[in-house]
């Protein structure tokens, strides 16, 4: 487990000190060590000053007294200035890192559809975004903190490691007839104790990596099904499912509460442990320096120095007890991080069979198309069939039968299939699912979209004209959240304004009228007609009257079973 720790560590860490601004960001690391030795320097500097200052304290030299504080203020103002750039020059790599992991996350996301097979094929992936925005910032941050802490501790245990040798002296044990002398006593002392005290810590506080692993995952359950109920506020209310969904969220806190009293608990103990530790180590180095400083053999200088010593070597052995909590939470970072870079390389992995390529013609080719379920199951066999221009073919069929799943596969969305697929070299194709996609922002980019422009103002007016959207063409520039505010029928007529906007070749409509009334149905299907002659019409329908606005009909039958006939409408 400590090695896949380490490996998933390593993983995520090592990215971007070996882009392309490994250079900026090494030197910046550099210059944020340097600081912080700087620091430790004069820390140094300090604890001498700690000698000079009580021993004129002792000796009652009223002329050092100034003097020293002088010299006091000048290395504690020095102190400050760098301690403040060193978090200032931190916090600026913090910034440059996490831009570039969440640039890199972001793209591995929505490259080929990350974001959508994972929800197919990844079903255990929960909070894309949290992962996102959160986490990655908790892992830089973090990552830099203890790295830099550590860094900053080590130099410190070797600079005052050394003075505490110094002033320890020797130390005689007498045990028997014999005489054992320890040197530097009070460096071994300061040792062993925060040896044993890291380990007992550990015993303490290991549980709290996975109690803070399952804290962020009840939180970000628990936000985002309260971000479902906002999105989805019109339908709960007209099911009057207020009861229901009060009931989900109180499961979902209760769960963050569970878990947080049992966080509280583990984090109590530990707390208990690391206050406990800390106290003791202000009067053991007291009672340790006591017979020395008693015997005549050290000055108060001396003891003032040896307690100040002590404290600081003892910290930075006691790193890691000190920063156990902090060290938790990057691990649960890790872990879920970690999770979410495979689940998105296990996606990445699964590749269609299909042989996307280039028709010699002007129409659309499939030839021994499959297709099929995650779990085996078979749609669709064997399927053959050419798309002319401008011609219109329906795909009917009962539920579950995979009619839709074959507008995915012609998007080149779905991975389980295998077969043969041609399109026309510069063709271009627009998908409309049953709800469709409005960003938020102003009207103009959700007509527009996806793309940035598609007309001028006039275009775009006398697009929303022609399907009856008259009541929207003089708010092309507000900004609100348009999915609220317009029904379904109305998105529904939105998403033909685009097709009317950026006149594709082939168009493809999952259900796409399933909010309209047959006559506008009728109207929206005769105004692509009329418009675009030359545009082939996929639909996917249950109604009947749709028969009539198309040439064939794709009837899937279930068990990958299939037939292509012509439309036979009867009067």
């Amino acid at each position: 487990m400590k090695r896949s720790f380490i490996r998933q560590f390593w993983h995520l860490f090592r990215g971007y000190w070996r882009s392309e601004h490994r250079w900026k960001a090494c030197g910046l690391l550099a210059f944020v060590i340097i600081l912080n030795f700087a620091s430790v320097y004069l820390l140094v500097r300090i604890n001498s000053w700690y000698n000079e200052f009580y021993n004129a304290l002792q000796q009652y030299q009223a002329d050092q007294f100034w003097p020293l504080v002088g010299e006091f203020t000048a290395l504690a103002f020095t102190y400050i200035v760098i301690a403040v750039y060193a978090i200032y020059l931190r916090q600026m790599l913090q910034i440059n890192w996490r831009t570039w992991m969440t640039d890199r996350y972001l793209a591995g996301w929505l490259s080929d559809q990350t974001y959508y097979r994972l929800q197919v094929l990844k079903t255990d992936t929960d909070n894309p975004d949290q992962r996102i925005s959160e986490d990655i910032n908790q892992f830089v941050s973090l990552t830099l903190q203890l790295l830099l802490g550590f860094l900053k501790q080590l130099t410190t245990l070797g600079a005052f490691g050394v003075v505490l040798w110094q002033l320890s002296g020797a130390f005689t044990v007498p045990i028997g007839s014999h005489e054992f002398v320890i040197y530097g006593y009070m460096f071994w002392f300061s040792l062993a104790y925060s040896v044993i005290g890291t380990g007992l810590a550990h015993l303490v506080g290991r549980k709290l990596i996975g109690l803070d692993f399952e804290q962020q995952r009840y939180e970000a359950d628990f936000r985002f099904h309260m971000m479902r109920l906002r999105e989805n506020s019109e339908s709960i209310a007209f099911y009057r499912g207020e009861q229901p969904e009060m009931t989900g969220l109180k499961e979902r806190f209760a769960h963050v509460i569970q878990n947080y009293w049992q966080l509280m608990r583990r984090t109590k103990l530990l707390n208990f442990y690391v206050n406990g530790y800390g106290q003791l180590a202000i009067i053991v180095p007291l009672v340790m320096a006591a017979p020395r400083y008693f015997s005549g053999a050290m000055a108060l200088g001396g003891l003032m120095q040896t307690v100040s010593a002590f404290g600081r070597v003892q910290d930075a052995l006691s790193y890691f007890v000190n920063a156990y909590d902090t060290i938790a939470q990057l691990a649960a970072v890790i872990r879920r991080l970690a999770a979410f870079t495979e689940h998105m390389e296990d996606v990445a992995a699964v590749r269609s069979k299909v042989a996307y390529g280039k028709s010699e013609g002007s129409s659309i080719g499939l030839a021994d198309l499959a297709v099929e379920l995650p779990d085996g199951r078979k749609l669709l066999n064997d399927c053959t069939l050419s798309l002319d221009p401008g011609s219109r073919i329906i795909v009917t069929g009962p539920s579950g039968v995979g009619k839709s799943t074959l507008l995915r596969v012609l998007a080149g969305i779905w991975p389980y299939a295998e077969g043969d697929l041609r399109y026309p070299e510069n063709g271009h194709m627009l998908f409309l699912p049953q709800r469709p996609y409005l960003p938020l922002g102003s009207l103009r980019r959700a007509l527009c979209y996806p793309a940035a422009t598609a007309g001028s103002d006039a275009d775009l007016r006398a697009a929303l004209e022609k399907v009856g959207l008259d009541g929207l063409k003089d708010k092309l520039d507000v900004i609100d959240d348009w999915s609220r505010i317009l029904s379904l029928g109305e998105q529904q007529r939105l998403a033909f304004a685009r097709i009317l906007l950026t006149r594709p070749d082939w168009v493809f409509l999952d259900e796409a009228t399933s909010a309209l009334d047959e006559p506008r149905e009728q109207e929206l299907y005769e105004l692509l007609r009329r418009e675009l002659p030359h545009t082939g019409i996929v639909s996917v329908g249950h109604r009947s009257t749709l028969l009539r606005q198309h040439e064939r009909e794709l009837r899937l039958e279930g068990s990958g079973h299939w037939q292509l006939r012509p439309v036979t409408v009867i009067a």
